[in-house]
């Protein structure tokens, strides 16, 4: 594929597209079909956060799976996830009891997160320098759009009866067609690296863990909760289905746009511009009817605002570590936004709990008002790299695995890794290497 047009490479990828297609709108479509259920079926609002987290517990395990590629191969790990997926959505059906789709919400986060790695390492192989990115844009199209398309779903059967759950499982089985008949040799495993400490990562980008976990606890909320919100907010399935779509439709109008800026500018200050911009319009959610179409307008605005935030923390990364350092770092960035994530539905199972439907929004506001206060309290305390210096701002969608958030940097035509702008070195903090050029913010 060396040298290819991006339209070729999408062309010769049709099959993993597709698939990401179906797994996606299986997987819109049970998460907002389960939160509608659970409301219906009384279970209490700490059950159904710990439902919702269960499926990023699975996640946070299964995004460690490229191991098993070696062993059997690509299509074999991809058929496999995915016909346990389609089990596990199957199940929810038959057992309508927390702990049972507590554990199903494991499994299939599970499942999806080695789907994912199966699909980021075909996608590594089939591009080159000059494609990547472009690629990896269409990537977060396709995962983004398929989530708010499987929300459509939501109109044609009633979430109290098993028909939805039977459309996901059909939606994620199907998935295993187009690889199955498009896929040729297997791509090569790309060596993961051993993740920094904590405390190392700590001492070198504090930003990175910190705006990981943020993002990932908004994130986590955001998805996890926004059909048991929207349900509670007195919205018909329908309209759960589009409130939920039209998050998953801002971030991939402002995507680009975000993208753009954050490369023009210092990186410290565009995030804390995105951040602060999320926290304002949650504010204003609190104040919006629920069920008026102002409220899809807000939502599609924070949803542009909020999931950004991944891509940029990698490239913040990027930014101040050398190659083999911050694809390690990038997995530390995995790691905690995985945390967060976990924790973002009980927060706000909590949160509703205590403050009704608005503790919602306000938990989504208050996460990214620390987040910026940190990022001023690092513009403050440390000096910044030029602008010229920067990383290229990389489309890195937040449900991706493990394998893109370590794919920041540029591959040699040999297949290695380039060293750029900056040859390793022991500096903490976000301060640049010895002898690069740095402003103050």
């Amino acid at each position: 594929m060396r040298g290819a047009s991006t339209s070729a490479t999408v062309r010769h990828s049709w099959g993993l597209f597709s698939a990401l297609l179906l797994m996606m709108l299986g997987n819109g479509l049970l998460a907002s079909t389960l939160g509608i259920r659970a409301e219906g079926e009384g279970f209490s609002g700490t059950a159904i956060g710990l439902i919702m987290a269960g499926y990023y517990v699975g996640f946070l395990a299964g995004s460690r799976v490229a191991v098993v590629l070696r062993r059997v191969g690509h299509v074999r790990v991809f058929a496999a996830l995915a016909s346990l997926a389609s089990s596990a959505a199957l199940v929810h059906a038959i057992f309508v009891n927390e702990m049972v789709w507590g554990g199903m919400r494991i499994l299939f986060g599970f499942c999806q997160a080695g789907l994912y790695v199966v699909a980021e390492s075909w996608l590594n192989a089939s591009t080159t320098n000059e494609n990547r990115g472009k690629m990896m844009s269409w990537y977060m199209v396709v995962l983004m759009g398929g989530a708010a398309l499987g929300q459509l779903f939501l109109n044609v059967a009633d979430p109290s009866s098993f028909e939805l759950f039977v459309i996901a499982s059909a939606l994620v089985s199907l998935a295993v067609v187009p690889v199955s008949l498009s896929i040729g040799t297997a791509p090569q495993i790309i060596d993961l690296p051993k993740p920094l400490s904590t405390s190392e990562m700590w001492q070198r980008v504090p930003l990175g863990i910190v705006v990981a976990l943020g993002t990932g606890l908004a994130s986590g909320a955001v998805f996890g909760m926004a059909s048991v919100y929207a349900t509670r907010a007195g919205m018909s399935p329908g309209r759960v289905g589009l409130f939920v779509a039209a998050m998953s439709l801002g971030a991939i109008a402002f995507q680009f746009p975000i993208g753009v800026m954050s490369d023009r500018m210092l990186r410290r200050r565009a995030m804390f511009l995105v951040t602060m911009v999320a926290a304002g319009v949650a504010v204003l959610g609190t104040t919006v009817d629920p069920t008026s179409w102002r409220m899809l307008v807000l939502i599609f605005v924070f949803g542009g605002f909020t999931f950004p935030m991944y891509s940029l923390v990698l490239s913040h990364i990027n930014d101040y570590m050398p190659v083999g350092q911050a694809m390690s770092a990038s997995m530390q960035v995995v790691f905690w936004n995985g945390v967060g994530a976990i924790a973002g539905p009980l927060v706000i199972a909590g949160a509703m709990g205590l403050m009704g439907i608005e503790g919602y929004f306000w938990v989504l506001a208050l996460v990214h008002a620390v987040m910026g206060f940190f990022i001023v309290a690092r513009i403050i305390t440390k000096e910044p790299i030029a602008r010229a210096d920067q990383q290229p701002w990389r489309s890195i969608p937040y449900r991706s695995g493990v394998v893109l958030a370590v794919l920041g940097r540029h591959r040699r035509p040999d297949g290695g890794i380039e060293r750029r702008l900056r040859p390793r070195h022991g500096g903490r903090g976000d301060e640049p290497a010895p002898g690069e050029s740095a402003r103050t913010p």
